[in-house]
């Protein structure tokens, strides 16, 4: 999916960030953060165009997309795309800040064809609907601060990560 989303949108550099405590899940079947970062080189080693980063897992207490945002955006000169599957940007309202997170930086949301995908796949939750307007030209959704959202349809694997770590 990452390789798939770089691609058609045109991405110098993906960075997989593990998040050291979720603040959406249970921490009893959390691997160590250390462990996490770890696999998540292991499973990008292969890709020149991508990297990981343990900024969430060096900053202590839950990890909360915002800070992270606010990290990069500190430090990038670059305009920069935050990924993330349709599942976590339909629970976008129970993120912190999250009416902030849209002016830090552009979105790509990876929708798919699985049987469990919305025929309404680019449709904004309603909460977020006041602070966009569609661009037909371009297929994505503008923010007032002038970042965009991207549905990109991307061809989904039927596996999950709770069935990865199963294996």
């Amino acid at each position: 999916g990452a390789e798939e989303v770089r691609e058609l949108c045109g991405l110098h550099e993906v960075i997989f960030i593990p998040a050291a405590v979720p603040p959406h899940k249970s921490t009893r079947h959390i691997l160590e953060g250390r462990h996490r970062l770890e696999m998540v080189r292991l499973a990008t080693q292969g890709n020149p165009h991508f990297s990981a980063s343990a900024v969430e897992l060096e900053r202590p207490g839950k990890s909360f997309s915002i800070d992270t945002l606010r990290y990069f955006r500190e430090r990038y000169a670059d305009s920069f795309f935050f990924i993330l599957g349709r599942d976590a940007f339909l629970e976008i309202e129970t993120w912190r800040d999250y009416e902030d997170l849209f002016s830090l930086s552009h979105f790509i949301v990876m929708t798919g064809g699985n049987a469990g995908s919305s025929p309404q796949g680019d449709q904004l939750p309603k909460v977020l609907t006041p602070s966009f307007r569609y661009a037909p030209e371009t297929r994505c959704w503008i923010h007032r601060s002038g970042h965009t959202l991207l549905f990109q349809k991307i061809h989904l694997h039927d596996i999950s990560s709770t069935r990865i770590r199963d294996l």
